[in-house]
């Protein structure tokens, strides 16, 4: 497939810094005498050198603001933000509806002028104040948050997959006074407005007036009556907007210095951190995207679907808003993401592994896995062109594309897709690169949190090895950390292994209103440290291998806390005495191993087995422990628990081992003081960790469909 150019030339050039380096050469270069004891050298991407680390590819750029208003000027007639309508008769949705840039920025400035005087009736005379979104990814979305930068507001999502508190916290921790927000959030909103005493003003993404609803039946009179009643004022986006426009008062553009951003993440037990971004955090990143695979044209189109209050979907919507490409958003239903796919046919497209493991399995289904002639052509191509790959470096193959690889790709809309990343968690090796093989672009895994604005770790293109995250991206640098107290150190041989550290533009500026976190989080020389070990291969790519705290990252990108699911499974079931919850980072929900009270234990199982069981006979005991009636008696209990302390659904363990005493102080599983050494126990009892996710995948089968 051609390879697309920016008619920017500072943008152009960036695209051109995203290959590979003459063979043999390594990806991530060892900057000259920056080892020191206990860590390893200091490595850059091969592009940047040794001198100042970039902050920008273009020099003109230095807030997103500028970014998009550059954009704006060039292609004002270009297609910017897209949608799709549903047919009220045939429940059918459409073909993409677009707004180009011009529109775009005339309506965020209207919104982001009627905003400042929103805040100002809400006695906030400050200049630099944030905004809350809460919505599904939708143009509004994006027009508000370019709306605040016009004014150097900054905005604050909202999302409530942490937890039924968290859009109260978020609302008073960031003091929000207004929120922008869909329909379907302004009654949580009214309903939740006790506690959110400072939140003063509501805008509503939607109409509030329906075609034939009865005037004082409509949303507006319904809503607005119980807003006035709450003490706040609601307003349609429409409205603000108008009144924005009445004001005259032009943009009034951030600095690079001025936030962009809180965003919020999970990571931690209790509630979310608040991590303070910059614009120049956003330009920095931005520039180390353009300077990868996910480089942006004005002919580039991607989807929005995954979720815009996470920065991995907010960097790649930056990048391709300053590249002056076209944003299509899902029409809101995950489950048919697909669909949208078909119809966008996106040049780039961003994902995690879940979805990956997705669209693996239904080209699988359709394609090898089918019998006859068809079944044996896709056997032979994609072994073909895996052994291409495996011989060559190369992902194409001038037969196997055209006739089958092509047609597999265009019955699923990637047909022109050039660039894929996977990234907020490991993929399958076998996945990457039988994706590879079949999509034939330059996919790519990287690695970004959101303290680093998404982006840290990215593999060049034509690297089509597996099992690494690549170098470091152009604005930033890494080393490792020994960790001696887990056996990583920077002398571990064939590979130097420790805790990612990384310094550079995009990392963030604090932890909103969280002085003692922020500073434990950087040493004395502004590394911030990433609580993930890596190791790093002989070429300067990093791969990630732990995690330094005892925290589980899952397929979808979700963190849990294996102390807090084992505490309060612990603390509800008298039947156990010991926990382990384990998360494989490749599964998307935990498995557990639990050790059984005798007591309890002997009087439930006897309950569920119809017989008396004798708590001092331990083979009675094991037997029970090992019969399949019981586990599954046990995790009813489970689930019964984790509804009641309302654990979310990615912390609860679906699938279980029952033992007698499976940590001790014999077995060197627990120290002196009664606590379990978690690395050591989760080696013991791998394999039967691995059967559990073996027998639940078994048992319940989740096949993906086209």
């Amino acid at each position: 497939m051609g390879v697309p150019t920016s008619p920017d030339p500072y943008l152009a050039a960036a695209s051109k810094k995203n290959g590979l380096p003459p063979k043999g050469q390594p990806h991530g270069v060892a900057v000259p005498g920056s080892k020191r004891p206990g860590c390893t050298a200091v490595y850059r991407h091969y592009h940047t050198g040794v001198g100042e680390l970039p902050k920008t590819i273009d020099p003109s750029i230095t807030t997103m603001w500028e970014a998009f208003v550059s954009a704006s000027s060039k292609y004002p007639n270009n297609n910017c933000l897209g949608w799709r309508e549903q047919d009220t008769k045939s429940k059918k949705w459409g073909p993409y509806n677009w707004m180009d840039y011009k529109t775009v920025q005339k309506r965020s400035e209207n919104l982001g002028a009627g905003l400042v005087q929103l805040h100002q009736q809400a006695g906030v005379t400050e200049k630099h104040v944030p905004t809350g979104l809460w919505s599904q990814n939708r143009p509004e979305w994006q027009i508000t948050d370019i709306a605040c930068m016009s004014q150097s507001l900054y905005s604050v999502s909202i999302y409530d997959t942490l937890g039924p508190d968290t859009a109260v916290y978020i609302i008073n921790h960031a003091e929000l006074t207004t929120v922008v927000a869909s329909l379907v959030h302004i009654p949580t909103l009214l309903s939740i407005k006790d506690q959110c005493p400072g939140l003063k003003a509501i805008v509503c993404m939607d109409p509030l007036v329906g075609e034939g609803e009865a005037p004082g039946n409509s949303k507006k009179a319904i809503l607005g009556a119980w807003a006035a009643e709450k003490g706040v004022a609601l307003y349609t986006m429409a409205e603000v907007e108008a009144m924005g426009e009445r004001s005259g008062l032009r943009p009034s553009p951030p600095r690079p210095e001025d936030a962009i951003t809180i965003n919020y993440t999970s990571g931690t037990t209790g509630f979310p951190k608040g991590v303070l971004l910059k614009h120049s955090n956003a330009v920095a990143a931005a520039s180390c995207a353009m300077s990868s695979n996910m480089y942006q044209t004005p002919n580039d189109v991607t989807l929005s679907y995954l979720p815009l209050a996470h920065i991995y979907a907010r960097i790649a919507e930056n990048t391709t808003l300053w590249g002056g490409g076209a944003v299509g958003f899902f029409h809101g239903n995950i489950s048919e993401v697909l669909d949208d796919i078909k119809t966008l046919r996106p040049t780039t497209f961003i994902s995690v592994p879940r979805l990956f493991n997705r669209i693996y399995n239904a080209i699988l289904e359709a394609t090898v896995e089918q019998g006859g002639i068809k079944g044996a052509l896709s056997r032979h191509a994609l072994a073909a062109k895996m052994e291409h790959m495996k011989t060559n470096g190369s992902n194409s193959h001038a037969l196997y594309d055209r006739i089958w690889a092509s047609k597999v790709r265009a019955a699923l809309g990637f047909d022109r897709c050039r660039a894929m990343v996977s990234g907020s968690a490991p993929i399958a090796p076998e996945v990457l690169q039988t994706l590879r093989v079949i999509f034939g672009n330059n996919f790519i895994e990287g690695y970004g949190m959101t303290e680093t604005y998404a982006v840290a770790l990215g593999q060049l293109v034509q690297d089509n090895s597996a099992g690494n995250c690549g170098p470091p991206s152009i604005t930033n640098e890494c080393k490792l950390r020994d960790v001696a107290e887990m056996g990583y150190t920077s002398s571990d041989s064939p590979k130097p292994r420790g805790e990612l550290m990384i310094r550079g533009h995009t990392i963030f500026k604090e932890y909103y209103k969280n002085p003692t976190i922020t500073a434990e989080s950087f040493d004395s020389e502004g590394w911030f440290a990433t609580g993930d070990i890596c190791s790093i291969d002989s070429l300067g790519r990093f791969s990630i291998i732990d995690r330094v705290k005892n925290l589980l990252k899952l397929a979808q990108g979700e963190y849990v806390s294996p102390e807090k699911v084992e505490n309060e499974y612990l603390a509800n079931l008298p039947v156990f005495a010991q926990g382990l919850a384990y998360g494989d980072p490749f599964q998307t929900y935990l498995v557990g191993v639990f050790g059984v009270d005798r007591a309890h234990f002997a009087d439930f199982a006897g309950k569920v087995l119809k017989r008396t069981i004798d708590p001092a006979d331990t083979v009675a005991i094991e037997n029970a422990c090992a019969d399949k009636k019981v586990r599954m008696a046990a995790l009813k209990e489970m689930e019964k628990v984790a509804k009641r302390v309302k654990l979310q659904g990615f912390e609860k363990i679906r699938n279980v081992h029952l033992c007698i005493d499976p940590f001790t102080i014999e077995n060197d599983l627990l120290t002196p003081t009664l606590k379990m050494k978690r690395i050591p126990a989760t080696k013991k009892y791998k394999e039967i960790l691995d059967a559990l996710y073996e027998e639940t995948d078994r048992e319940n089968p989740q096949k993906a469909k086209l």
